[in-house]
């Protein structure tokens, strides 16, 4: 396992953390068997990973969402890969191989989405995804007509575009910190179910 910083800001104590941080990430220890790093790097500063971790839990986690979990991932890992952000390349690759069973999936979408092993709904999606990631401010009706034509409502056309700016935040962090990978994201998911 890497003994190289996982951040190049000082990482505290878990246990020196206020009651709720401490108890959610030994709650995803527990669960995963390790600490994912990006509590620890962003642990930092515990309000803004308070606040970090319940954005990302609304609109991750939200009730009545129509994109798949896989899906999700696979925003964030198509638009983490154009923002050069190796830590959630990886770490979310490792969810992406996971809930999508397949384990060639992240590394297609990682290099290339438009030559993945994807339906032309997800590429649609993608697209739109990093549309909203580079250039913003030139989406238009037509983008919301392309994404109606594949089945996807405006609800899911803010779901696409909250995960994209939310993410957009955490590869910035996360390049920002220099967030080292968890070396065991590496391998999650890469053996078919």
């Amino acid at each position: 396992m890497s003994v190289k910083p996982i951040s190049r800001y000082s990482v505290p104590d878990v246990l020196d953390l206020p009651e709720d941080m401490k108890e959610l990430i030994l709650g995803v220890q527990e669960k995963a068997g390790f600490i994912p790093n990006v509590f620890l790097a962003l642990a930092h500063r515990p309000d803004e990973l308070r606040a970090f971790f319940n954005y990302h839990d609304a609109i991750m986690l939200r009730e009545g969402s129509n994109l798949t979990k896989a899906e999700k991932e696979m925003i964030i890992v198509a638009t983490s890969s154009d923002n050069h952000c190796l830590y959630c390349v990886v770490a979310h690759g490792a969810l992406l191989r996971i809930y999508a069973k397949e384990p060639l999936i992240a590394d297609q979408i990682a290099t290339n989405y438009h030559k993945a092993d994807i339906t032309e709904r997800q590429k649609a999606m993608l697209d739109f995804a990093l549309k909203i990631s580079n250039e913003a401010h030139t989406v238009g009706e037509a983008d919301f007509e392309i994404l109606r034509s594949h089945g996807f409502d405006d609800e899911d056309i803010w779901d696409i575009g909250a995960i994209t700016a939310f993410f957009g935040l955490s590869n910035r962090m996360a390049n920002l910190t220099a967030m080292r990978p968890n070396d065991e994201f590496y391998a999650m998911g890469r053996e078919p179910r």
